[in-house]
């Protein structure tokens, strides 16, 4: 670097000035000066160079308090001007007295920046020292707490919102976050909570040992300071986020088919079709501890994934609640259209059907179905509809069709309308010629604080994000001649 700068004109001539004529002094300094901003772009690489050798060839181990202190100090401490470049390269004999003079006043005053860096971090350490108790002291001191409080688990704060009997988050529970912004839902999901996992999204971290202990319906902050919705899963909720094998019966079509069925306590119900446990969920909450639901699949994967969704779902409820969720469906991996042999003894109050051709298995089901008693059909397409009563019409067998219905669920936005600063909209009235004060929405709105009840406007209209078609439900009904 040195030999480059001496080839410039400028510095050339700088160096020999500084050598032969040491009395114009200052001369030099002007001189020295000018040479810098020539030789800036040669300047920067070199230093570059030399700052990048000299971490290299002395950096401490990663993770030391020493690398991290001098990884504090590079971070601070200012880039070299091109006078003090140049003038390090040069002997120190040559320098006149102004540049040694602007050297010892630089080196000074970084000098004492760094015995400020130092001051500062020493007192830092001794605040942290004096203020964080030690990890035995804050194990006895949250042990002392959870003592005191016998029904409520450690790291939980006490609220006066929750009634008497709460049962607050534990470890084993299928929980929900939520994160809303502008009215809509950005993140939703569904998970367990285990001790040691965490809860991650694009809106930072949340520990599950932090959400243990606090009551169902709170918001927490992730790593990023983003506040989440924490609430326990429902059935519903869990249908619709529960691992899948084939497509569910969705809980506005299950809970129609409840209805078209009449199950009520204590019933015994048929299901064919069990795919991923949907509708077994339901009706096994619909018969309760008294009735009994038989559930067949023909696919052993399908008839495998109902099986564990619902003991996941039993299990989870459980935790919560401090009873046990009723097991009363029995699973079967069996063909409905051969499954006479396995039927035999079994009466039954309402059948659920969810299969591709249902036509070809009523034969076999309507011996075992009460009279007057409903066989509800789940089918997807209007084709198998078709299908479906052409089969009746052939066989002849004893049932109605009394209805073929869809249940579209259309969700509408129904929120306050807000300005673009954030503020509510305020009805205003025509103006009048007698009445020209501003009226108390007006006055209100101006004083920043809430509109009075009825003056403000509100947008409603459908939900941009609408669920399309499910299904089509037949309900089928058995007569005697």
């Amino acid at each position: 670097m040195e030999k480059m700068l001496l080839r410039l004109p400028c510095v050339h001539r700088l160096v020999s000035d500084c050598i032969w004529t040491p009395s114009h002094n200052t001369q030099r300094v002007s001189l020295l000066r000018k040479s810098c901003r020539i030789a800036q772009r040669f300047s920067t690489a070199s230093g570059r160079c030399s700052s990048n050798e000299g971490q290299n060839s002395g950096a401490p181990p990663p993770g030391s308090e020493l690398a991290s202190r001098q990884s504090l100090l590079s971070r601070r401490r200012r880039q070299l001007s091109p006078l003090e470049r140049i003038s390090s390269l040069l002997p120190q004999e040559v320098l006149s007295t102004e540049v040694e003079q602007l050297r010892e006043q630089i080196q000074q005053q970084q000098h004492d920046g760094d015995t400020n860096i130092h001051r500062k971090r020493f007192m830092q350490e001794q605040s942290e020292a004096e203020t964080v108790p030690k990890q035995e002291d804050l194990e006895t001191y949250e042990a002392a707490d959870a003592a005191e409080v016998p029904n409520m688990p450690p790291h939980t704060e006490e609220t006066t919102d929750s009634p008497p009997g709460a049962c607050w988050l534990t470890f084993g529970e299928l929980l929900i976050a939520e994160y809303r912004k502008n009215r809509r839902v950005e993140f939703r999901k569904m998970f367990q909570l285990q001790a040691g996992s965490r809860l991650q999204s694009s809106w930072g971290v949340i520990l599950h040992e932090d959400i243990a202990g606090h009551p169902a319906g709170c918001f927490l902050k992730t790593s990023r300071g983003v506040s989440i919705f924490i609430r326990r899963a429902s059935l519903e909720d869990y249908v619709l986020y529960m691992k899948r094998g084939p497509a569910i019966a969705y809980p506005k079509d299950a809970a129609n088919m409840l209805m078209m069925m009449d199950v009520t306590e204590g019933d015994c119900v048929l299901e064919s079709g069990s795919g991923s446990g949907a509708m077994s969920l339901f009706l096994s909450r619909a018969v309760g501890s008294k009735g009994s639901v038989v559930s067949l699949e023909v696919r052993k994967d399908h008839h495998k994934r109902a099986v564990l969704n619902y003991e996941r779902w039993r299990k989870s409820w459980s935790l919560h609640r401090g009873e046990q969720w009723p097991d009363n469906v029995e699973f079967y991996n069996a063909d409905l259209c051969t499954a006479s042999p396995l039927l035999s003894g079994h009466a039954f109050n309402a059948i659920a059907l969810d299969m591709i051709r249902p036509h070809l298995a009523l034969p076999t089901v309507l011996p075992h179905l009460y009279p007057g008693a409903v066989c509800a059909v789940y089918l997807a397409n209007i084709t198998q509809v078709i299908d479906l009563l052409e089969g009746l019409r052939c066989c002849g067998l004893p049932v109605l069709c009394e209805r073929v219905t869809e249940m579209p669920v259309r969700d509408w936005l129904v929120a306050p309308a807000l300005q673009k600063d954030g503020q509510f909209h305020t009805r205003q009235a025509p103006p009048t010629e007698e009445d020209e004060t501003h009226t108390e929405a007006e006055d209100s709105a101006n004083d920043g604080s809430s509109p009075a009840f009825g003056s403000v406007p509100y947008i409603a209209r459908p939900h941009p994000e609408q669920m399309s078609h499910t299904a089509f439900l037949v309900k089928l009904r058995k007569y005697t001649h």
